[in-house]
């Protein structure tokens, strides 16, 4: 094979490779003779079909085995010479294409950008500041109160009370759609707290004022886009009879609410609800301290960027901000989203980071375990109820998924060695500058 190199500027690379066409006939009689043994053909013996008729029958369908092989182990072996590490996939076209014919040699052109190197980063002079929330206990008692009204029960309201938004309604009902009853709108004793929305829009609104041994016709329309398209828009008419109205009690702050929550007391569950904040504020505090830790390595070192995995990436932060300004819109068929000078300069941030903290990564021997990948796999899956063994395989079977995964991973814990080994100072702060600096962070 041989080699000539066809561009050399900044990251941009190309090579001529040359197979002469007697090395790849080589190659495709090495092949046929290795199969030879194995084939069947009407007429012959199994192993004993003559090598003319083989190429006859097998040489092209080898010959381009043959070929893509060539091809792999020269790119492998130039990249292994070189020392080049492409930024992404090489660009390879074969020069004449369809013109190529058994007996020419093989020419292919291969184009790519090369990673940069990446300078010594000093990281001795990085200080840091580490925010620190402590859960007061009017924190503590207000997420009691709100565990105490997720865990409220009902109490029948004295006869001839009229309901309200909060109550909660035991209704029977029965419901039509021009004049015929339909599946799933008949119900008994069915419990509905006014307010809930957890019926067709309209619904509830009609039942406000209702006292027990009240009979109701419910007149609503059906939304457009109902999941049932046999009802999707149509007017219903729901016959209800409320048969008990009941005032929302939030549970009393005791052992027993406790207990319901899994604590052995109040004074325990006290102590679960202190750390569960405490954990959130930590959370809030390390995305803080991060952004600070990445503008500081933003500044370090300098070196050219790859310009295909800034277009790269510019085209996804344009096409993920398109689909947040636009969120009724869940398809990609939206035509091409331009990147604009503040995507690419996005970019051009998160790629010399990502570049940087991959070779902070590499040189420090970080890596991602296999246990951590199991992890992360598990939490991805809780988010897709009834397809877990589906979204398994699909990872398993996805390298690219793999990679989506793994990515995060990696970055945190690359950014947790370099907060090791920084000097990092804490300051107490309020809950509410907590959640100041956090969204300080939205603006830029």
């Amino acid at each position: 094979m041989q080699v000539k190199e066809t561009q050399n500027e900044g990251l941009k690379r190309g090579y001529q490779f040359t197979l002469p066409a007697a090395d790849l006939a080589t190659q495709v009689e090495a092949k046929l003779k290795e199969a030879q043994p194995e084939v069947e053909m009407k007429g012959f013996r199994k192993g004993k079909v003559p090598m003319a008729l083989l190429k006859k029958q097998f040489g092209p369908r080898v010959m381009g085995d043959a070929m893509q092989e060539a091809i792999d182990t020269a790119l492998k072996s130039h990249l292994e010479a070189s020392g080049d590490r492409p930024a992404l996939q090489p660009k390879v076209e074969m020069v004449g294409g369809e013109n190529w014919k058994e007996g020419d040699d093989l020419v292919v052109d291969v184009t790519y950008e090369a990673l940069p190197a990446i300078p010594e980063a000093d990281l001795s002079g990085v200080e840091l500041e580490r925010l620190v929330v402590s859960a007061s206990d009017e924190q503590v008692t207000e997420a009691l109160e709100n565990l105490a009204k997720n865990a409220q029960s009902f109490e029948d309201r004295k006869k001839g009370t009229k309901s309200k938004d909060g109550d909660q309604l035991v209704i029977d009902f029965k419901g039509s759609v021009d004049g015929e009853l339909f599946d799933g709108g008949t119900a008994e004793d069915y419990p509905l707290v006014l307010g809930s929305n957890s019926f067709i829009p309209g619904f509830e609104a009609q039942l406000v004022g209702a006292k027990a041994g009240d009979e109701i016709k419910v007149e609503v329309k059906f939304p457009e886009d109902y999941g049932h398209p046999a009802l999707a828009g149509k007017d219903a008419v729901f016959e209800t009879t409320v048969k008990a109205v009941k005032a929302p009690k939030a549970a009393e702050l005791d052992d027993e609410l406790a207990k319901k929550f899994g604590a052995d007391d109040l004074e325990a569950l006290k102590g679960q609800i202190r750390e569960r904040l405490e954990a959130e504020y930590q959370g809030a505090s390390r995305q803080i301290l991060k952004r600070a830790l990445l503008d500081k390595l933003d500044t370090l070192v300098s070196f050219d960027l790859p310009d295909s995995l800034v277009e790269a990436e510019a085209g996804q932060i344009a096409h993920q901000l398109w689909h947040e300004e636009n969120p009724e819109d869940h398809g990609h068929n939206h035509g091409e989203i331009e990147p604009t000078d503040e995507h690419k300069k996005l970019a051009e941030r998160r790629v010399r980071l990502g570049l940087l903290l991959a070779e902070i990564g590499q040189k420090n021997e970080i890596t991602v375990s296999d246990q951590e990948m199991t992890q992360a796999v598990l939490r991805q899956a809780r988010q897709y109820p009834g397809q877990e063994r589906a979204f398994f395989e699909f990872i398993q079977q996805n390298p690219q998924a793999q990679q989506q995964l793994r990515a995060p991973i990696f970055e945190d814990k690359v950014v947790d060695h370099i907060v090791e080994g920084a000097k990092v100072s804490e300051k107490s702060v309020t809950k509410e500058e907590l959640e100041k600096a956090i969204e300080a962070l939205d603006q830029l």
